[in-house]
């Protein structure tokens, strides 16, 4: 396949984005991806699969680089946040959650009366269920040996779930050091009865902002 008029754009991107490490979120962020063929690239319209157009490719450009005052050293931070989340949920999964059944041991009941006792809590904001290729997990950190949500969190986990937070999103937060909270992990800074009013008030600001209209 010969180069196009575009072909030292299309390498000098997927160049850049390779280089921060960025190139495999594209697809996840819905944004066009390219290939290399030799030492060619063409980029590709996630719709159509289509090889995108100069102007197409010039607006990806000026897109990723939105961020910042020099162009030149701009990052895109919207697969920067992918990467770092993506990277966030591959740990939590590793060993971060409990089925219904490791929940009814932990309870004394059975599977099915722990499946039935989570989601009537989750009807009422009073758990965090998190879907995850089919099956509902149940993030440790909420839960006390007893198997029950920790006093102290519901507060917390309320208007994340009222406000409509992806659950993914409240699960990251709730356990990644936040900067509302001086650098603390909020579902450990809870447990502190003097800090957990400034994780309420923490998990109230990024409920606002989750909501529909919000920045």
């Amino acid at each position: 396949m010969s180069p196009g008029p575009d072909a030292p754009l299309a390498n000098r991107l997927a160049t850049w984005l390779e280089r921060l490490g960025l190139a495999d979120q594209l697809a996840v962020a819905g944004l066009p991806t390219y290939e290399r063929e030799g030492d060619g690239v063409t980029w590709r319209d996630p719709t159509s699969g289509d090889p995108l157009s100069d102007d197409r490719l010039a607006e990806l450009d000026r897109l990723l680089r939105a961020v910042g005052d020099d162009p030149s050293h701009a990052v895109p931070v919207g697969l920067v946040r992918l990467r770092r989340e993506s990277r966030a949920r591959a740990a939590l999964l590793d060993g971060g959650w409990l089925d219904y059944a490791a929940v009814g041991r932990m309870r004394g009941v059975s599977e099915n009366a722990a499946r039935f006792a989570l989601h009537k809590a989750a009807e009422r904001r009073a758990v965090l269920l998190v879907q995850n290729d089919g099956a509902t997990l149940v993030p440790s950190f909420q839960l006390d040996p007893d198997g029950l949500v920790r006093d102290e969190l519901l507060t917390v986990l309320e208007p994340l779930l009222a406000a409509g937070v992806d659950p993914w999103r409240a699960w990251i937060w709730l356990t990644s050091p936040a900067a509302l909270l001086g650098g603390a992990v909020p579902s450990e800074a809870a447990r502190d009865p003097e800090e957990l009013p400034l994780v309420q008030r923490a998990a109230v600001a990024l409920a606002e902002r989750s909501r529909p209209g919000q920045s």
